[in-house]
């Protein structure tokens, strides 16, 4: 099948999100799909340009118009898809929808070019909560069009449980994992009776991820364990990513000098390659989701998570997610606002002996190759 990955923004080393996509192509290529890349992004001249494998198709040029035209025009990629011959888009949900895309996939549409889009989180209206007017302006313009839209695909593929969204029925997988990237845990030091438990969380972090509530948690248990002596071991929390300034006053900095924990939470920035591992390494237990419920999120079925396993860490998180929540090594906290007991985790871990080749080995089924695949399956099916 000749395939065209649409992307709506570009890409980025440290984003999780990039490379993501980068595994979707690659999983759908070894399942023998010819696929091409087309995304938006800056060309060197500063230029705002649609490209597709690394060409530009469409130069928009730089100024405000220019952000408009890369919203509105979309003749040159249909111009590409119907003479290059693609038979599938599938396209990645940007909270975009416009009459403009709607008619880009209708003309798809009635050319015969079939078309899906992978929706990541949904709902997602609650996580527009607090973001500048812009944003939620563009939110309010996807609502009037969304279903519009979705009624010229073919299908929604989404990492939820739900069958319709947006009155278009869906094609649920869950997030996919690609083993050759990402390096089984390695421990750096035996765990001994009284050493510290390192904690890490990876994110580009939002409200969701409730990183707070770990926080708030480690501030409850150094008071209880101060008090106890010391019988019970010290715990570090590491968190990766980027954090918003303005996160960082609301949630994390009022926790932090409450309970007295700047040499218990460190914050390393953005990461990747060996400088993530390194950081991983360090620690022996992995914080996965833990607000989706702020965002009105029961049901999803999260990267982190499978990256976590594939790496061979056991983790917490508070979703439900059909592929983790009976697993032993995942400990699940309650999808509230209350502290995270740390305390939990420390037992957990006491008694911990699942080694990390073991935990891998339980998400092979969960390659990019096997996920994407059921999404073609699916549309194969459906024209049977």
């Amino acid at each position: 099948m000749n395939i065209l990955f649409l992307v709506y923004h570009g890409f980025s080393e440290v984003s999780g999100i990039s490379k993501k996509i980068r595994y979707q192509v690659k999983g759908l290529r070894e399942n023998g799909h010819c696929v091409h890349l087309c995304y938006y992004d800056y060309a060197a001249n500063g230029h705002r340009c649609r490209f597709v494998d690394g060409e530009v198709l469409a130069d928009y040029g730089s100024g405000p118009l220019a952000g408009f035209r890369q919203r509105t025009e979309y003749g040159r990629l249909l111009d590409y898809c119907l003479l290059n011959g693609i038979d599938l888009v599938y396209a990645r949900c940007f909270q975009n929808a416009n009459p403009w895309l709607v008619g880009f996939f209708r003309k798809l549409k009635e050319a015969g070019v079939r078309a899906v889009t992978e929706i990541p989180t949904y709902p997602y209206d609650d996580e527009f909560k607090g973001f500048e007017w812009k944003m939620r302006l563009g939110l309010k313009i996807d609502q009037l069009f969304r279903r519009k839209l979705y009624a010229e695909q073919e299908a929604v593929v989404t990492f939820s449980d739900a069958e319709q969204i947006f009155g278009q029925r869906t094609i649920r997988i869950s997030n996919g994992v690609d083993f050759d990237s990402i390096p089984l845990h390695a421990p750096v030091a035996v765990a001994e009776a009284g050493a510290p438990l390192h904690l890490i969380g990876v994110a580009e972090v939002h409200p969701w991820h409730a990183f707070d509530r770990v926080i708030a948690g480690l501030g409850e248990y150094e008071a209880t364990r101060a008090m106890a002596g010391q019988g019970r071991p010290p715990v570090c929390f590491h968190i990766v990513g980027g954090v918003h300034p303005a996160h960082m006053a609301s949630y994390f900095t009022p926790l932090i000098e409450r309970y007295g924990l700047q040499d218990k939470v460190v914050f390393h920035g953005q990461l990747f390659g060996d400088a993530l591992t390194a950081v991983f390494n360090q620690c022996r237990f992995a914080i996965g989701s833990l607000g989706r419920h702020r965002s009105g999120i029961t049901v999803i079925k999260t990267l982190k998570n499978r990256e976590y396993a594939t790496r061979g860490l056991p983790f917490i998180y508070s979703e439900q997610d059909s592929d983790f929540d009976h697993q032993p090594y995942v400990l699940k906290a309650p999808a509230d606002e209350s502290p995270i007991d740390i305390g939990r985790i420390v037992d957990f871990m006491a008694h911990f002996s699942m080694q990390p080749a073991d935990i891998r080995k339980t998400v092979e089924h969960l390659t990019w190759k096997i996920q994407m695949q059921r999404v073609i399956d699916s549309l194969m099916l459906s024209v049977e």
